[in-house]
Formats: C-alpha cells, sequence, structure tokens
C-alpha cells in the first residue's frame, strides 16, 4: 500500500479582484491506497468545494493534484501528446494539467461517484442502472452481466436485481449506487453526504456497507459529510474551516463511540455545529 492521492496547496478562488472569495486556502494532504478519509466542516467550510476539485468537476485556481499509480505511457495518453506542458510525478498524474478534453474519460476509468439523491435512472432496472456504468466505458458485452452479478453480491443487493429503483428502499438504493460506482473498480470512490436522504436505519446499513467495502474490498474513499455519525465510520476526519485544514483525527484503536464523541469536540471547537443524528445510535 502507498500513497493514491496527493494534494498539494491547493486554492480555489471566486470572483474578481475587487470581490474574492476563498473558498479553498492552500489545503496538502495525502490520501493512502485503501483508505477511508471523511472530509467535515461547517456550511461554507470548503468542503464539497474540495470533493469537486479533486473529482475533477471544478477547477482549482492554484496548486497541483496528483493520482498515482498509473504509467507514464497512460499519464500521456490521458492529457494528450505534449508532454511539455505537463508537469508529472513519479508513477502518476497531476490531474490539473489535464487537458479539458480527457477529463470525463479520466473520471470513468479512475473514480466512482455517490451521491445523496441516487441519481439512479427509474426507466432501468438495478441491474441496468449498475451494467450501465460498464456500457458507459465499452467494457464486452459477455462480462457485463457477470460483474454485475458479482458485485451485487457483495453488497447484499442480488435479490433485487430485477427491481426497478422505485421499488425499492432508500438504502438500496444507495447500495445500488454503491455497485455502480464500484463496478469499474475504480481508484477513488468519492461520497458527497451518501447518507443525507435515508432514515436512520438506511444510514446505518449503507455506512456498514461503506466499511465493509474499505475493508474487505481494498477500496480508497473520501467522504465529505457533516454528520459525526456518519464520520465515524472513516477511519481518518480532516476538518475543514475558513477553506483550511484546520486539524485532523485518526480512530486508531479507539471503537468508534469513543470515535464519535472525539468528533463532536473538535466540531464544537470549530462550530460546526452537533451532529443530527442521536449518540445513542453509536
Amino acid at each position: 500500500m502507498g500513497t493514491i492521492l496527493e494534494l498539494k496547496q491547493i486554492q480555489k478562488y471566486y470572483g474578481n479582484e475587487g470581490n474574492i472569495t476563498k473558498a479553498i486556502d492552500g489545503i496538502s494532504f495525502t490520501v493512502e491506497e485503501g483508505e477511508f478519509l471523511g472530509i467535515m466542516g461547517a456550511s461554507g467550510s470548503g468542503k464539497t468545494t474540495l470533493l469537486n476539485c479533486i473529482s475533477t468537476i471544478d477547477t482549482v485556481s492554484a496548486g497541483h493534484i496528483y493520482l498515482y499509480g498509473q504509467q507514464a505511457e497512460e499519464d500521456v495518453r490521458l492529457i494528450g501528446k505534449d508532454k511539455a506542458s505537463y508537469k508529472k510525478a513519479p508513477r502518476g498524474i497531476d490531474i490539473t494539467q489535464m487537458k479539458q478534453g480527457e477529463l470525463a474519460r479520466f473520471r470513468r476509468e479512475n473514480l466512482g461517484f455517490v451521491f445523496q439523491d441516487f441519481n439512479l435512472l427509474d426507466t432501468l432496472t438495478i441491474s441496468e442502472n449498475i451494467a450501465l456504468a460498464l456500457s458507459i466505458n465499452k467494457v464486452p458485452a459477455s462480462e457485463v452481466e457477470g460483474r454485475v452479478e458479482e458485485m451485487c453480491e457483495k453488497l447484499n443487493i442480488g435479490d433485487i436485481l430485477h427491481k426497478y429503483p422505485y421499488q425499492v428502499s432508500g438504502g438500496q438504493k444507495q447500495r445500488c449506487a454503491c455497485a455502480r460506482a464500484l463496478v469499474n473498480d475504480p481508484k477513488l470512490l468519492l461520497a458527497d453526504e451518501p447518507t443525507g436522504a435515508l432514515d436512520s436505519h438506511s444510514a446505518q446499513m449503507l455506512l456498514s456497507t461503506m466499511q465493509q467495502i474499505n475493508e474487505q474490498l481494498g477500496a480508497t474513499i473520501l467522504m465529505v459529510t457533516h454528520d459525526a455519525f456518519t464520520a465515524s465510520y472513516a477511519g481518518r476526519i480532516l476538518f475543514l474551516k475558513d477553506g483550511a485544514v484546520f486539524t485532523e483525527l485518526r480512530k486508531g484503536e479507539d471503537d468508534r463511540s469513543v470515535f464519535f464523541n472525539k468528533i463532536l469536540n473538535v466540531l464544537t471547537m470549530i462550530g460546526g455545529g452537533q451532529s443530527h443524528v442521536c449518540e445513542t445510535r453509536v
């Protein structure tokens, strides 16, 4: 296991010279392969902007984001043929230097996304929603069914493959979204408030599933959340304040209950508000 993601002095500004807002102000950190990292902070702290920059949905104003684990030839293919315009890190690619035309392909091949509102197509079955991700990535048709079934069995939704999203629960929809995000074997799984639209029982089931994905499948997960209970499933938390890293917490040998209370203490310090989830659920 090694570093899979590295951010160096990321800055993101909005506005013009007379009225500039710093959404991200010099953030640097690394993520290890197989890590489950949570990103927390009050509204306006920059956490969603940061995730958008990592996912290439938004562009940085300054700084570099390196994704490691790719060969040099693959790096050049992803960003185009002009090597002179590309600052390459060993075994990796600086995604802030990629050309606009290559970003969609880069996202398909390297990133998986889990959103708050599921983003499933109601006209497709659960199986077809997951298979769509493979089809877009031009996986041979002969492989699609087997890969979908294998991923669904791992996430315990094999019994709803032929149902439509409106026929299943919110928790099952979100596990379908996880399966869709993971079926292409992405280097990073990015989750933005994944439990925000779920009731407490469904949220707890989803978080257990994400923990399983991390521990048993070795998936690297970056999760943005405002909720201490949700964050307590991660192995490390970065707390943002005013667009910068305020501090971090590592779970280490702590059980989740102890980690949960440590998270609440930090949120109180930075004015992040209280978790809307009752502590008795921990």
